[in-house]
């Protein structure tokens, strides 16, 4: 008698577990990967070498530019109007961090004025925007 063997299949490799891997990485990524925030108004910002602690916490930006033009939330703001708006702000969401971003070239009295506005309005604390540079020591 005569038995006939049985056809051995060729392995191949599903597309569907693929497709799974290739999305698990890309969710992967995205949820790992850090977007840097960054407003509109073009600035430069000073160099530092060393990077300082950057927590959770709520944060309210204010850029300054070259030309001195004070920007709250990417939004343009006279500079009488930045203590009553943050102060808004404060009794609205309580403690807050001001992020302070402003231009290489402007003057160290205009931003010791914003930063004299906002602790007058509550902010808890100031952070200082500078652009990190890690090799460079001077």
């Amino acid at each position: 008698m005569r038995f006939r063997k049985p056809k051995e299949e060729e392995p191949t490799l599903g597309i569907a577990p693929l497709i799974d891997v290739v999305f698990l990485l890309l969710i992967f990524f995205m949820v790992t990967s850090h977007f840097n925030v960054a407003s509109g108004i073009p600035i430069r910002l000073p160099k530092v070498t060393q990077k300082a602690y950057d927590s959770g916490d709520q944060k309210i930006m204010i850029v300054i530019d070259r030309e001195g033009r004070t920007y709250l939330e990417d939004k343009k703001i006279d500079l009488k109007d930045i203590g009553p708006r943050l102060q808004n702000i404060v009794e609205k969401n309580g403690l807050i961090h001001l992020l302070l971003q402003a231009d290489k070239d402007v003057k160290h009295g205009m931003v010791v004025h914003v930063m004299d506005l906002a602790k007058r309005a509550g902010v808890s604390s100031i952070i200082i925007a500078a652009q990190w540079e890690p090799k460079k020591v001077y």
